[in-house]
């Protein structure tokens, strides 16, 4: 099996399980019937991804990548950190705001009182991955005077409440659209200029 083709296979998998994730919600979401819309062998999704678990975790981690990504960059080659910043609010908050996420996040809640794994992944590989990464790159802000006020744990979680707010539950709910690009990028812009201003240089 050439390397393009499994790609291609891998991400014809993935679709099927959020789409029937977002039908269906986790509990009820099977590997078989995964394969089958996916057109895939049963054995297929075992092989690659162990169990469901496995599968939605994979979900979980690519959702995330992209930003995690960006911010490992930025802390590597010394990017400004604000410019930084600039960059990956629209990013961070199209991700936590896409119909990927509000599905994962719909079963996690599903899930809580079921089988109670699929919450601690989005944990793990989204908020707890991306917020040391993030109070780091603050951490550059500190140092090079750009911020002032406070701590870089204090100004990430300024941050975040400033970026997501109450939208990302609001998507969850069902009671908000997903932000356009020109929305999501000025919000991001109004969260740097709110953050320099909490915790910037007086």
């Amino acid at each position: 099996m050439s390397g393009d083709y499994a790609a291609r296979r891998r991400a014809a998998i993935k679709e099927a399980a959020f789409e029937i994730l977002a039908e269906k919600g986790y509990k009820a979401a099977s590997m078989l019937e995964i394969a089958r819309r996916a057109k895939a062998s049963n054995e297929t999704l075992y092989k690659w991804f162990g169990n469901k678990q496995g599968l939605f975790r994979t979900l979980v981690e690519d959702n995330a990548r992209d930003a995690r990504d960006l911010l490992e960059k930025a802390l590597s080659d010394n990017s400004d950190p604000i410019e930084a910043l600039s960059r990956l609010g629209p990013l961070l908050l199209a991700i936590v705001t896409s119909e990927k996420a509000v599905a994962l996040n719909r079963a996690a809640a599903g899930d809580v009182f079921e089988t109670a794994t699929l919450g601690s992944t989005i944990a793990e590989h989204g908020r707890e991955a991306i917020f040391p990464l993030l109070k780091d790159l603050f951490e550059k802000a500190f140092r090079d005077g750009t911020l002032t006020d406070g701590t870089p744990a204090e100004a990430a979680e300024t941050y975040i409440n400033l970026l997501i707010g109450d939208l990302q539950i609001r998507r969850v709910i069902g009671v908000a659209p997903p932000p356009d690009r020109e929305e999501t990028e000025a919000r991001a812009a109004r969260a740097v200029a709110k953050l320099l201003r909490i915790h910037g240089s007086a």
